[in-house]
């Protein structure tokens, strides 16, 4: 990798014998020492632009990554939580319903893949984006929910919990920290799995229409995974549940998928360049398919104090 260079942790500088005698490590693993602390960086850096459904603010930021936290998905497959009898009953029922009463103009479907690793990403304007997108997609999707809608009691919360289930949401806890990383090891292991799943690279929903510029995790889940990314422009899903409404209402909206891309042209997942480039790349492809204005600008708040505000002016943060 170009530009960057990973020094291997002490635990991974030696290696230990059955009888507990403690000798250098060989170049081969010194050389694997470094690979996992470099791909490690790179997930803290990513980790933040994962954000739940139904979540109204980014709560994960690049300097909020706890250094200590790691991300280790080598038994995705086998504990990821894949959609089965609910999801299946519940798309049979509300896809048809969903398509009679809203009328989605639904184009390029072809493009998502029947099968193997993809992330759809989509703009995020409204909740119902969560739903919107698996109703309409060719093939199961799952995304991130917030855990709270799985563990509520009683004849409400069995209603929420039988509803995220049956629309493909894994739930996982807001946050940063450990919390963002689990977000990301989640996803990543659906991908493992050869699923797909989808993502809002802005982070957090639009209030105000515009297109934010794309958080990398993203392009940290394509380049670590090899999955193809199809971009998705959602119109109109924030007339039919617009920001602090409980009931939805009957709009038009229309649902845009675009060709897959293959970003590994960019380089590897632990080059911030990649996962920048590879970022802007999806971006632009979802705003040919959305038309939205673009705000060249992160969805986040903006920075307390006068200091802070000077700080984020003259010495400005790449999101990676």
């Amino acid at each position: 990798m170009t530009g960057a260079r990973a020094e291997p942790d002490d635990k991974d500088a030696n290696v230990t014998s059955d009888r507990g005698s403690v000798a250098a490590a060989s170049p081969k693993a010194s050389a694997a020492g470094a690979a996992k602390a470099a791909t490690s960086a790179a997930a803290k850096s990513a980790a933040a632009s994962i954000a739940p459904a139904g979540d109204g603010t980014a709560d994960a930021s690049p300097d909020s990554v706890d250094s200590d936290d790691t991300v280790d998905s080598a038994d995705g497959p086998d504990r990821v939580k894949r959609p089965g009898f609910v999801y299946f009953l519940g798309y049979g029922i509300m896809a048809p319903v969903a398509r009679i009463v809203f009328r989605p103009r639904i184009l390029g479907r072809e493009n998502i893949p029947a099968t193997g690793r993809v992330i759809l990403a989509s703009n995020h304007l409204s909740f119902i984006d969560s739903i919107v997108i698996p109703l309409v997609a060719t093939r199961r999707v799952q995304f991130l929910a917030k855990s709270t809608y799985f563990t509520g009691t009683g004849v409400k919360g069995w209603v929420s919990r039988t509803f995220f289930t049956a629309i493909g949401a894994i739930g996982v806890e807001r946050g940063a920290g450990q919390a963002a990383q689990a977000a990301l090891d989640e996803g990543r292991a659906v991908l493992d799995a050869e699923g797909a799943f989808a993502i809002y690279p802005e982070g957090t929903r639009s209030l105000d229409g515009r297109l934010y510029k794309g958080r990398t995790g993203v392009a940290w889940l394509a380049l670590t995974t090899g999955a193809v990314v199809v971009p998705v422009g959602l119109i109109g899903t924030q007339e039919i549940q617009p920001v602090g409404t409980k009931v939805p209402r009957i709009r038009k909206v229309t649902v845009s998928f675009g060709e897959p891309l293959d970003l590994s042209h960019h380089g590897h997942a632990t080059s911030g360049k990649a996962r920048r480039q590879a970022t802007d790349e999806i971006m632009a492809a979802i705003h040919a398919l959305s038309g939205q204005e673009l705000a060249n600008a992160y969805n986040e708040s903006p920075p307390v104090g006068t200091l802070n505000r000077l700080a984020h002016r003259v010495f400005p943060r790449e999101r990676l």
